[in-house]
């Protein structure tokens, strides 16, 4: 309506929808205000973590998509912002799997890290709380047995890391959207349903514990049915960790942390990729949020 006019509407509907969109806008408006704040970490690397980019883009053949990570340069740039990824030894000879069980420390895991294996449990491409090396090697028998030879399955030896519950933290750069984080519980169920929450970066504090429990399976986070909740407190600071990498480094088009087990007192990183791609023309891949007055 025009300033110093009264508004009026050829209906009471249309009239009653106005005043909805009005409070709508108030609530929004209001709630932008309280979205908590972008949290600092003393042991956060910026400059550090800028070389090891600028280093392994240099070294790269120019492509458009990116260049996919090494486990150890995506270790390396992730502990830059504190966040450590459990390590992991190849292990294409039984030999070499026993010897890897032994370097890190019983119980250990065995699993695949071919792409079309690579997380999927349920298709028996992992086994866990291996003791000693026997069971290693029948574990090994086994897994190649079953899903073929190691030059396939790229098999690798990680130590066990405490129970809990899997979930997964990414964050890409969307088109039309600008820096996405995402979160949800790691397995199938979770991908069937598409039961994903998604924040634009950069995350607040508050926006992080939001986005814990945006998702339908969040009951899972804090105690359903008498199970133990777990360390929310660390997962929150994980996907802040994860917000301020991307949103420092517009260089870094996705990350990825699958799985992460939230513990009742902690978490571990159990696997991590990472893609650079050379920085966009545009600038502008935070949140898009109109202006206040």
């Amino acid at each position: 309506p025009t300033p110093g006019r009264i508004p009026a509407y050829p209906a009471a509907e249309r009239a009653v929808r106005a005043i909805g969109q009005a409070v709508s806008y108030a609530q929004w408006r209001r709630q932008a205000a309280e979205l908590g704040k972008v949290p600092e970490y003393d042991d956060i690397d910026e400059s550090g973590a800028a070389g090891v980019i600028e280093r392994l883009l240099g070294a790269a053949s120019p492509d458009p998509r990116g260049v996919g990570l090494g486990d150890d340069d995506t270790r390396e740039l992730l502990g830059r912002y504190g966040i450590a990824v459990r390590p992991t030894l190849p292990a294409p000879g039984a030999d070499r799997a026993v010897e890897a069980a032994a370097r890190l420390g019983y119980p250990v895991a065995l699993k695949t890290t071919a792409p079309h294996l690579r997380h999927r449990a349920d298709l028996g491409g992992v086994r866990l709380d291996l003791a000693d090396e026997a069971q290693v090697r029948t574990a090994y028998r086994e897994l190649t047995d079953l899903l073929g030879a190691p030059a396939d399955l790229l098999p690798v030896v990680q130590a066990m890391a405490p129970r809990g519950v899997d979930t997964v933290v990414r964050a890409v750069i969307d088109p039309a959207a600008g820096a996405v984080l995402s979160f949800g519980l790691a397995g199938v169920a979770s991908e069937l349903l598409g039961d994903l929450a998604h924040r634009l970066v950069p995350v607040t504090d508050r926006e992080a514990a939001e986005l814990l429990r945006s998702i339908r399976t969040a009951p899972l986070l804090f105690g359903w049915r008498g199970s133990a909740p777990v360390d929310t407190t660390a997962l929150e600071e994980l996907l802040l960790r994860v917000s301020r990498l991307v949103d420092d480094h517009p260089e870094i088009v996705s990350v990825a942390l699958e799985p992460v087990v939230v513990a009742a007192r902690g978490l571990s990183v159990l696997g991590a990729s990472v893609r650079l791609a050379p920085p966009p023309s545009r600038d502008d891949l935070g949140p898009r949020r109109l202006p206040s007055y």
